[in-house]
């Protein structure tokens, strides 16, 4: 039987040990070091070789023959002769010359003996005393091992080192950098830039074949091609420079679209010990090794997204700088495009509360394409999120990032509040609790209509209902929970601001989510509330539309649950009548829409709060704003008027010419209660009749009607069940079209001036 080797895992492989992988890393970063060591040292060593070689060299013979018979001719010549000598000093000369050191100098100078230096010694005496090298043997290292013990004693043991040829390898090394040296200079050909185009595109048509074939091998088989996925990831390193962009881009977004398709629609949890040590089905062991592939290969994809985008943050360039600073920025706007995707996608996989918190700080960022980019993916996530685990977490996120920040945040951030679904699922929860509950048959009425069998079966129906009715109010008290940890985090971030920031350019913000989701607040928080937004309101450093929130917020309070409370809100009354002038025609005309609804929540919501005189003087001044503001304002302020003239009883006074009671209408006072109201009349629907927008001519001659809800003046079911509201928003002109849409005019026909008659060709 053979004895083959069992290959790993892929799991196994996952399974990997940091301390394995820190081993691995230090090994590598010293086999680079001793590579490089090495390399020095072989440079040093062929520098010095060079060096000794040039001091070595001698010079040529020749011309230090010339030299030397020169030197001597001249030397003879101012020598004396031997005949002039005497003879005690030829003697001496014998003498000396039989003596070793007497050969060893230079015969022509006559310096001492000792005199190391000479000046004039020649060249080639020189030459000739350079002591020769023996070529001898080179000296054995020896290695000393473990020593031998025996009777007689300790017996050291060594053995020969052996020497490595060291000239034969310097000599081997400095052919191949010579071979390098000649093999660079070779001169690359120098392409065309048509040339240049022509291979750009054909490399980017093989990437782009390669990253097809590996997203349709992943997608038709995830299971058996779980290992393409991390060939596909390596392909965002891509290096070629001409190609490196839009390969990145490519792989970014096929790897989006990948994960999307192929991840479950549940969380993978890892393994436990006890389940990992557990023997399982062949079946089950792949699916948990694609499930433990699937999530590592999804965990560095989001690490390689996170990456990309804090390189163009901090400005930073890798090593290779392969991409330019300008395409990181391309690059970080689709890693961004693919969070978003992701985040919107797979709310329920793993790692998303980490996109989280990278999608909410990149809200406040100074791009504007990435800032909308991520709104519009945290609205779509509020809007979808019907369980609210999510919008939980993203409320989390951006109540941390705006404490953070010191409320030094874009407004924008808050506003994404707004698209929560707190109302809709409140009102869910409410019907789901006034609901009747479901009624079993008792035991005596199953006895009497039901045979054995069917007692049977009905026994057995009514168990399963039960526990479906028992997991349905587990998972709405899970949704309750949910919604009111969301519902506090968002009033404490509100209150917070309200508190610490009421200069802060988030307050609008904060007024308009208030003025939302006023009803959810608790009870408690009324009066404290109520007492800071008059406050607000009295300071007189809001804007108008940041006014009306206050007011909005202050009456959707009073409205709900503050109907309890014994509060005379007559201090907002007051000033919603006085600035009700502000708007006009201009660039105040949008903020309309909040006026009207104001005015539904102060007196349709409390009718019987209202006083006649109030709502006479709001009449009067809302026909007289009817003149001044676009037609779309129009309708909607003439169907507030329709509202109040059919809700409060004796408004048809201000139809008659006659004045009841005592007292001049004081048109410029702004207090509503004492401005007698009742002695004037609405001569402003006369006016609005000859308006020139349809519906607005409608609306007049019907009030002037006295608001009748049949007969020959009443309103058409178009115009009389839509709320003001909605008319102000369906007559709007923004975008530059008149509703109704107006009738072409055709043009007469001109008469040809050959066929006119002129007044003096006619006989008269």
């Amino acid at each position: 039987r053979k004895n083959t080797k069992r290959v790993p895992s892929f799991r196994k492989l996952l399974r990997t040990s940091k301390i394995k992988l820190d081993n691995k890393l230090k090994n590598k970063q010293y086999k680079q070091q001793s590579a490089a060591k090495k390399y020095r040292k072989e440079q040093k060593k062929l520098r010095e070789a060079v060096r000794d070689a040039i001091s070595r060299k001698p010079f040529p013979l020749e011309e230090c023959k010339k030299k030397v018979a020169e030197k001597q001719e001249e030397e003879e010549e101012d020598a004396l002769p031997l005949d002039m000598m005497d003879e005690d000093d030829l003697k001496l000369m014998e003498d000396l010359a039989q003596k070793a050191s007497f050969l060893t100098r230079d015969l022509s100078s006559s310096e001492p003996v000792h005199v190391k230096k000479r000046k004039h010694e020649s060249v080639i005496e020189k030459y000739e005393k350079v002591p020769r090298r023996m070529q001898t043997e080179p000296e054995k290292e020896l290695i000393h091992l473990l020593p031998i013990k025996d009777k007689g004693g300790i017996i050291p043991q060594t053995r020969e080192k052996p020497v490595l040829n060291v000239a034969q390898d310097e000599e081997e090394d400095t052919e191949e950098m010579e071979e390098a040296e000649d093999f660079n200079e070779e001169p690359l050909p120098v392409l065309t830039p048509e040339e240049m185009a022509a291979q750009r595109r054909q490399t980017l048509q093989e990437r782009k074949m390669h990253i097809a074939a590996l997203a349709s091998a992943i997608l038709s088989e995830p299971d058996n091609n779980i290992k393409k996925l991390k060939e596909l990831r390596a392909m965002l390193m891509e290096q070629d420079p001409n190609v490196a962009v839009i390969v990145r881009k490519l792989v970014m977004v096929s790897l989006m679209e990948i994960f999307k398709d192929i991840a479950p629609s549940y969380k993978i949890r890892p393994l436990t010990e006890a389940e990992k040590a557990t023997k399982v089905k062949k079946e089950t062991q792949k699916l948990r090794e694609f499930e433990e592939g699937l999530v590592s290969q999804y965990k560095f994809y989001l690490e390689n997204l996170e990456q990309t985008i804090k390189d163009w943050k901090q400005r930073k360039l890798k090593k290779s700088n392969v991409i330019s600073l300008k395409a990181y920025k391309g690059l970080a706007e689709i890693a961004v495009k693919c969070l978003c995707e992701l985040l919107v996608a797979l709310p329920h996989f793993n790692f998303h509360n980490n996109i989280i918190v990278l999608i909410v700080p990149l809200m406040n960022d100074a791009s504007k394409m990435i800032s909308e980019l991520c709104f519009e993916a945290v609205k779509k996530l509020f809007k979808q999120d019907k369980l609210g685990y999510a919008s939980l977490g993203v409320v989390k996120v951006i109540s941390g990032l705006v404490r953070g920040r010191n409320y030094d945040v874009r407004p924008e951030v808050l506003k994404v509040f707004l698209h929560l679904r707190i109302k809709e699922v409140e009102l869910q929860k409410d019907s789901e609790d006034i609901a009747p509950k479901k009624k079993f048959m008792t035991y005596k009425e199953k006895r009497k209509n039901l045979s054995r069998m069917q007692r049977k079966w009905k026994k057995a129906e009514e168990k399963l209902e039960r526990e479906l009715l028992e997991a349905e109010a587990s998972e709405s008290k899970e949704k309750k929970l949910k919604l009111a940890k969301t519902l506090n985090i968002v009033f404490v971030t509100y209150f917070r601001i309200l508190k610490k920031a009421q200069k802060s350019p988030l307050l609008p913000a904060v007024l308009e989510g208030l003025a939302k989701f006023a009803h959810l607040i608790n009870v408690e928080f009324f009066d404290d509330l109520l007492i800071v937004l008059h406050s607000l309101i009295a300071s007189g450093g809001l804007h108008y539309r940041e006014s009306l929130h206050c007011i909005l917020s202050a009456f959707h309070i009073l409205s709900g649950q503050g109907d309890v409370l014994n509060i005379d809100p007559m201090k907002f009354y007051t000033h919603l009548y006085k600035t009700l002038f502000s708007l006009h025609a201009g660039r105040t005309n949008d903020d309309l829409g909040i006026v009207l609804q104001c005015l539904d929540v102060m007196f349709a919501k409390r009718r019987k709060q209202v006083s006649q005189q109030r709502a006479l003087a709001f009449l009067k001044r809302l026909s007289t704003l009817a003149l001044h503001v676009l037609p779309n304002s129009s309708v909607g302020v003439l169907a507030t008027n329709r509202v109040l003239m059919q809700t409060f009883p004796k408004m048809d006074l201000l139809l008659d010419n006659e004045s009841q009671g005592s007292g001049v209408y004081l048109a410029e006072l702004d207090e509503p209660e004492h401005c007698n109201a009742q002695n004037t009349a609405l001569w402003e629907l006369h006016l609005l009749q000859r308006h020139y927008h349809p519906t607005v001519q409608k609306f007049a001659a019907h009030l002037i009607a006295g608001a009748p809800t049949e007969g020959s003046g009443a309103l058409s079911l178009d115009l009389s069940q839509r709320p003001a509201t909605e008319l102000f928003e369906a007559y709007s002109m923004r975008g530059m079209t008149f509703n109704p849409p107006v009738a072409s005019v055709t043009p007469r026909r001109k008469v040809p001036s050959h066929l006119s008659v002129s007044f003096f060709d006619q006989d008269i």
